[in-house]
C-alpha cells in the first residue's frame, strides 16, 4: 500500500503534512516557550548625498530674480513693523531625492537616523555667530511691554520645513514660482511657500510671523559652526551645518512623508536685525553662483542616512516583533501561492519558507 503524506482524521478530510507541523509548532511553543522576540534585520540603509540642490530660491517679495540670484540672504523686517513677513527674506532649499533613496513605498517605510543640512557664507566678518535660538520677545518694539533684550550678540539662523499654500505643493513649486498669488510685496502671510513647522498637536503652521504672533517655534534645527567661539565674526567661506532633530517626530514625519513624495523641501529663517534697505545679513552661496560653478564655494549640500523598508525579520511575516503561530498561520493560509507568506520570494508558499520561519521561531 502507497503512503500518502497526509493523515485521515475522523471527518474523513485529509490534512497536509504543513497543518501537522502548524499543530506541532503551537505544541512546541506553548511547551517551551519558544514565542521569543526576535531582532529586526529586514530593512536596508542609504546614506544619501547630495552636493547641490535642485532649487534654492531666495523668498523675498521684491526679488526679481527668483531661482536665479547668486547669492542668498536671510533676515527680518523692522521689529513690532505691521508690513512684511516678521521672518522677511527666507532662503528656500530643495533636493530631488528618488536617484538615491527610492520612494513611493509608504512613509512609514522610512526611518531617517541622520540629517545634516550644510550652507556657506558668502559675506565675510560681518555676521555675529550665534549658536542658540533667540526667543520672540526679542524681535518685539522696544517700546512693546513683552519686549526683552537679545542678550547675546547676533541672531540665530534657524532650520524649518516649508509649507505651501494657494494650490502650490512639493510636485509643483518651481524656482521661478510667484512669490504670493497675488503678489501683494507689503502684505504678511501672503507667501506661496513659507517657513513652516508644527504647533503643539502635530498641525502645520506657518512660522514666519512669530514674533508677532507671539509663539515659539519648534525649529527642525539651529545653525552650528564647528570651532567658532559665539560671539566671533563668521569669515567667508565658512560651513554652517544643521543637525536636524530626529528625536522629534514631527521632524521625523516630516522627513518620512517628503522622502515617500521624492522630494524634500527645507527653509533656512533667521530674524537678523536690518534697517530700512539696509544693514548687515547673513549672504549664502547659491548653485548658480560662479564659484560654485568652478568648485572655488559651496552649495547648499544634504546628506541623510534612511533605513528603507520593513524593519522586521524575514520570519516575522506579521511584523509584531515575534515570531509565533500567527505567523505560521500565515504562511499555512498562502501555502502554494505567492502572498506574503513566500518568505524567500521564490514565487510559491512552500517548505522552504517554512524552514525560514521555524528557524527564526526556535532562535
Amino acid at each position: 500500500m502507497k503512503h500518502s503524506n497526509s493523515i485521515l482524521l475522523h471527518s474523513d478530510r485529509r490534512v497536509g503534512i504543513p497543518f501537522l507541523i502548524f499543530a506541532l509548532g503551537i505544541f512546541t511553543g506553548i511547551i517551551t516557550g519558544a514565542i521569543a522576540p526576535i531582532h529586526c534585520a529586514n530593512a536596508s540603509t542609504v546614506n544619501g548625498s547630495w552636493p547641490t540642490p535642485t532649487i534654492d530660491r531666495w523668498m523675498y517679495p521684491f526679488n526679481a530674480t527668483p531661482g536665479t540670484r547668486p547669492v542668498i540672504s536671510t533676515f527680518g523686517s523692522m521689529p513690532g513693523a505691521p508690513e512684511f513677513d516678521s521672518r522677511d527674506g527666507q532662503f528656500i532649499i530643495a533636493y530631488d531625492t528618488t536617484s538615491q533613496v527610492t520612494g513611493g513605498l509608504g512613509a512609514s517605510n522610512y526611518t531617517i537616523t541622520s540629517a545634516r543640512l550644510t550652507i556657506e557664507f558668502a559675506n565675510n566678518l560681518v555676521i555675529a555667530y550665534d549658536p542658540t535660538p533667540d526667543g520672540w520677545r526679542t524681535f518685539l518694539a522696544a517700546s512693546d511691554p513683552e519686549y526683552q533684550t537679545d542678550p547675546d550678540a547676533g541672531q540665530s539662523i534657524d532650520l524649518f520645513g516649508c509649507g505651501f499654500r494657494n494650490g502650490f505643493t512639493s510636485a509643483t513649486f518651481l524656482e521661478n514660482s510667484p512669490y504670493a498669488t497675488p503678489n501683494n510685496p507689503l502684505a504678511s502671510g501672503v507667501r506661496n511657500a513659507y517657513a513652516m513647522s508644527f504647533d503643539s498637536v502635530g498641525n502645520s503652521i506657518d512660522v514666519s510671523n512669530n514674533p508677532r504672533e507671539r509663539f515659539e517655534p519648534r525649529r527642525f534645527a539651529t545653525g552650528q559652526i564647528a570651532g567658532l567661539p559665539a560671539g566671533s565674526l563668521i569669515a567667508l567661506y565658512t560651513p554652517m551645518y544643521f543637525d536636524l532633530d530626529l528625536s522629534d517626530s514631527t521632524v521625523q514625519a516630516y522627513l518620512r512623508s517628503s522622502l515617500n513624495d521624492g522630494k524634500l523641501f527645507f527653509v533656512v529663517s533667521s530674524l537678523t536685525f536690518v534697517e530700512q534697505q539696509g544693514g548687515n545679513f547673513p549672504a549664502f552661496y547659491a548653485k548658480e553662483n560662479a564659484q560654485v560653478q568652478f568648485q572655488l564655494a559651496h552649495a547648499a549640500a544634504l546628506q541623510i542616512t534612511v533605513s528603507i523598508g520593513s524593519s522586521c525579520a524575514p520570519a516575522d511575516i506579521n511584523c509584531d516583533n515575534l515570531v509565533n503561530g500567527l505567523d505560521l498561520a500565515i504562511l499555512l493560509s498562502d501555502w502554494g501561492s505567492s502572498g506574503i507568506g513566500d518568505i524567500n520570494h521564490d514565487g510559491s508558499t512552500n517548505g522552504l519558507d517554512l524552514a525560514i520561519l521555524l528557524s527564526g521561531w526556535l532562535q
